[in-house]
């Protein structure tokens, strides 16, 4: 399939459009003072070690304490593998220890990094584990003929000394012994940097941070179905292309510097898909829609034949609709970086083979997605469930920050609700305090209800109390906005 990358730089962001056939897929994004810290390793130090949630918080000198759990220590794994015992934490881990870890999921809201001390380093075809003796191969490589192939010739590259293993990636089935042998001896050379940093350096300290986002693109994302790599920065594109000549010589080639008299991510309209990603609602051609629904614990996904009444069978206007709609969640779920627990609620289909054909369409799809995804089937309310691993934050996340108007609730009290709120709130204040009158400082569309259909409630109020009741109005509070004044 016909893949083209687009790398739009500038000074304070960098951002990556996946574009194939002309379609937007996948977008990344990483700002220079907001870069996520997933695949850093930092010596850190326990500083707590929670033994009724078989978990610690590690101090890595970020702005939060990390965490780590048991199922993320290598010695349980070891453990578990030898002796199919599993340990205990507090036996392991004690306050003021000083620890190796990497981080495997960046701080999402309240929560700090998770890490873990299973350090991996990847490269372009291998991934290092210079604590774990074995040679692994991505499950993405299903042939088994092809698998053994592979792993003999890791094997065979390996010097007899060599401490540790590797995860043979899938980029390896393309590439040479050489482009192997060179990728062991980088990641070899950067493993040999991190144990001297230790040496120098007292805990909390980073000792390897990841790749940039233009760099893990060529790594990670280019591939023989790569036509071309356009970047709109004269510098980057020449930096871009010295790694690439060492690294990734493959796709070093394909890397050109966009000079056309269009913005770069204007040739696949990626700035309406960028918006369209950050949208509750997503339109499908044939009339119908998505509805996107985040919160911190899931993903919500609603699917709607809304003006779409192409068939004149009602179930096979569903089936349609619901097949279009498992194309699309799957793109978007790619754009919008989505992670953790996400529950598709399709239109209802009494048809079984309907409900395996809908099934079979989102997981081909989902087939796509780097991420690694998990769909259970149909449950018996009707509901897919399904996960998609959580690594780095969201795009929305990252573009957008909670409402300050209804505090992430998704909606705000009506004028009415305000408004007897303030009533009920004046009647509290004269009970308590004698004041010559209340002054009222609310919102224009409060103020207007107050002046109008509640001015007679106001006006009973204003007698009960026996004291004036004034209004002002300021134009930059919200509708739940509002002070009472007693002077």
């Amino acid at each position: 399939m016909n893949e083209q990358i687009l790398i739009n730089v500038t000074p304070f962001e960098t951002r990556v459009a996946i574009v194939e056939q002309g379609t937007v897929q996948e977008i990344q994004l990483e700002r220079s003072n907001q870069r996520g810290n997933v695949g850093n390793i930092y010596l850190g130090k326990v500083s707590r070690v929670l033994p009724g949630m078989q978990s610690a918080f590690i101090d890595i000198g970020l702005e939060r304490a990390a965490f780590i759990h048991l199922a993320d220590l290598r010695e349980n794994r070891v453990s578990r593998q030898n002796d199919n015992v599993q340990v205990q934490i507090e036996k392991v881990l004690f306050e003021g220890q000083t620890l190796l870890v990497q981080v495997i999921k960046d701080a999402v809201g309240t929560k700090g990094a998770r890490v873990s001390n299973q350090i991996s380093i990847a490269g372009r075809s291998l991934v290092y584990l210079p604590h774990e003796p074995h040679i692994g191969i991505s499950q993405k490589i299903d042939s088994e003929e092809e698998r053994e192939k592979l792993k003999q010739r890791v094997q065979n590259l390996m010097s007899p000394d060599e401490k540790g293993g590797y995860i043979i990636r899938t980029q390896a089935g393309w590439s040479t012994d050489e482009e192997l042998k060179n990728d062991q001896e980088y990641l070899s050379l950067r493993w040999q940097k991190i144990i001297d940093g230790m040496k120098r350096h007292g805990a909390p300290a980073m000792l390897y941070e990841d790749l940039t986002l233009a760099q893990r693109v060529l790594r990670d994302f280019a591939n023989e179905n790569t036509l071309s790599i356009e970047i709109d920065s004269r510098t980057v594109t020449q930096s871009l292309k010295q790694w690439a000549e060492i690294y990734t010589p493959a796709v070093a080639d394909k890397i050109n510097h966009y000079t056309g008299p269009r913005a770069l991510f204007d040739l696949a309209n990626v700035e309406e898909e960028i918006q369209a990603a950050l949208s509750r609602r997503v339109e499908l051609k044939s009339g119908g829609y998505l509805i996107f629904d985040h919160n911190e614990a899931l993903t919500s996904i609603d699917v709607n034949t809304g003006g779409y009444v192409g068939y004149r069978n009602f179930n096979d206007t569903i089936f349609k609709t619901n097949l279009e709609a498992s194309l699309a969640i799957a793109r978007q779920l790619r754009l919008r970086n989505t992670g953790g627990i996400i529950i598709i609620d399709f239109i209802d289909m009494d048809n079984a083979e309907h409900q395996e054909a809908v099934l079979d369409e989102l997981t081909k799809a989902l087939a796509r997605d780097r991420t690694h995804t998990t769909v259970n089937g149909f449950s018996s309310l009707g509901l897919v469930e399904m996960t998609r691993k959580r690594t780095r934050d969201s795009l929305h996340h990252l573009l957008c920050e909670p409402c300050p108007t209804c505090q992430t609730r998704g909606n705000i009290l009506t004028a009415r609700t305000v408004c007897y709120n303030i009533m009920r709130e004046i009647l509290r204040e004269a009970k308590q305090f004698n004041p010559k009158e209340f002054r009222l400082i609310v919102s224009p569309h409060v103020i207007d209800l107050l002046l109008d259909e509640e001015s007679a409630f106001l006006a009973m109020l204003d007698e009960f109390i026996g004291k004036p009741i004034s209004l002002e109005v300021d134009n930059n509070y919200s509708q739940e906005m509002y002070d009472i004044i007693l002077i």
